[in-house]
Parts: C-alpha cells; sequence; structure tokens
C-alpha cells in the first residue's frame, strides 16, 4: 500500500517533528508551506530549512490575501490588535486569544488537500495506479492538550472535516477513496512532542514557534511560554534559548553602559 501525503508544514516545533515521523514511517511525503499575511515569514523560511533537510518536495504558496478576510486576529491585524504577552500557563487555554486566526486551519486544510488529491488523481488517472492500493493523507501538526485554546485543534473538528473532504472530492465520489487527516500528535503534551523530536535527531534549531519575527524568539508570547514549558518538562535545553539569553545579556550591558557615573 503506498500512501501518498501533504503535511502542512510550518517550520514550528510540532510540525517539524510531525515532519520526522512521517519520513520514518515512509510516507511518500509532500510539503504545503502558506503564507497567510501573518505577522512576519521567519516561519516560512524555517519550513523551507526544514523541507530542504529532509527532502521533501514543497510548495510555499503566498495567500496573503486571506488576511484580508480573516482579519480579526492579532497575527493577521498586528497594526489594531496585540499578541498577548507574559500570561500565566494556567490563563493561556481558558478562552480562545486573539492570536486565533478565522477558519485558518479550515482555509489551510482545504488547500492541502487540493494538492493532495491533484497528485494522486494523477497517479490513478494518467500513470494508472490502481485506486485500491494507494491511500491519501493529509497531515498536520494540531495539538488539543498544551495549546492556546484554537478550536481548530480538536479531534472532533478534524472527524467532521475529513467527512466533508469525502463528500466534496472526485477521490471520494468516484473512486471512494477517503482523504485521511491525520493528526498523530493531537494527544501529546508539549514535553512528549520535545521526547519525540529528540528521539528522531529533529533539527530542533532550525525551528521556530514564536508568534514574533527577527532573529531571536520574544520568550514572552503563548506559544514561546509553551514551549518553554515543553523543554522544561522533557528536561532539556532548548537550542533557540541560548540566542533569548544572549539578548538579555546584551540589554543588561547597554543598561550599564546608559548610567551615568556617581560624582
Amino acid at each position: 500500500m503506498r500512501n501518498i501525503a501533504v503535511i502542512l508544514l510550518s517550520g514550528g516545533l510540532d510540525s517539524t517533528t510531525l515532519a520526522a515521523h512521517a519520513v520514518r514511517q515512509g510516507y511518500e511525503l509532500r510539503a504545503v508551506t502558506l503564507h497567510y499575511g501573518q505577522k512576519h515569514s521567519k516561519e516560512v523560511d524555517c519550513a523551507r530549512r526544514v523541507a530542504r533537510h529532509y527532502d521533501i518536495k514543497q510548495e510555499v504558496v503566498d495567500i496573503s490575501f486571506f488576511k484580508k478576510l480573516a482579519w480579526y486576529s492579532a497575527l493577521t491585524n498586528p497594526v489594531s490588535l496585540s499578541v498577548p504577552r507574559r500570561r500565566q500557563i494556567e490563563e493561556i487555554p481558558q478562552s480562545i486569544p486573539i492570536t486565533y486566526v478565522p477558519l485558518r486551519n479550515t482555509m489551510f486544510i482545504s488547500m492541502a488537500a487540493a494538492f493532495l488529491e491533484s497528485e494522486v488523481l494523477h497517479l490513478i488517472e494518467v500513470e494508472k495506479a490502481r485506486p485500491e492500493e494507494l491511500e491519501a493523507s493529509v497531515l498536520i501538526a494540531a495539538n488539543a492538550v498544551d495549546y492556546s485554546g484554537y478550536p481548530d485543534c480538536r479531534p472532533e473538528y478534524y472527524q467532521r472535516m475529513a467527512a466533508a473532504l469525502g463528500y466534496g472530492s472526485k477521490l471520494g465520489t468516484t473512486y471512494l477513496m477517503p482523504i485521511k487527516i491525520e493528526t498523530p500528535i493531537i494527544e501529546k503534551t508539549k514535553a512528549q512532542i520535545v521526547a519525540m523530536a529528540l528521539e528522531m535527531a529533529v533539527p530542533l534549531e532550525l525551528t521556530w514557534s514564536c508568534y514574533e519575527g527577527g532573529d531571536i524568539p520574544c520568550g514572552e508570547c503563548d506559544s514561546c511560554i509553551l514551549r518553554a514549558r515543553g523543554f522544561a518538562e522533557a528536561g532539556v535545553r532548548d537550542p533557540l534559548l541560548g540566542l533569548i539569553q544572549d539578548r538579555g545579556h546584551t540589554a543588561r550591558r547597554r543598561t550599564r553602559r546608559s548610567v551615568s557615573p556617581r560624582m
């Protein structure tokens, strides 16, 4: 059985770990990375490096028009809306934060599924592959444990989306082939994801989780806080932590220089 898969690769810790898992499992893997008009393109650059590392065929697609529609988010409208900072861990999952992008994962899954269906239809109708010898999967690194309360990160959402893809695709209606949505890390804690990444020697230094861009993670947004807790609970050092500490040392040195000596 050939499993043709498209992974939504963001360049973050979770999707990079999932990419490594898919490679190990022998999926015939393609990657889709979407620039949807978010605050920065740092994660897109990281996704490119991850795809090169694993030699995955990747499509990087600019859908920045999406921010005009999904504008009620701090990630697509940073001028008007601010990313929450320095929240306590227990505050993060209590409500859907302003970093939620309206129906982002619905858009992402639809685009990944379109790419996947095109690839599989070509195999069936041009290369004459037998449908019963193929499986088609969209892989997404959704997580419903250590996450920010997003409604499109829950298992029941993906179950219903998979059903909709079956009703709305040629693969589902003509060839009776389901388009599966696979979420292998959806019930893992961030610490378990870190441990999984370490076991597979994932290049964690290539990943980016921060809601901000630049060269150094902010260390204060929800995503940075959740990542930091995951590494701490796994008992290992985040390779990006040194960047944050170096920034802190530099800032302190600048502060000391700016203080006038007492007379």
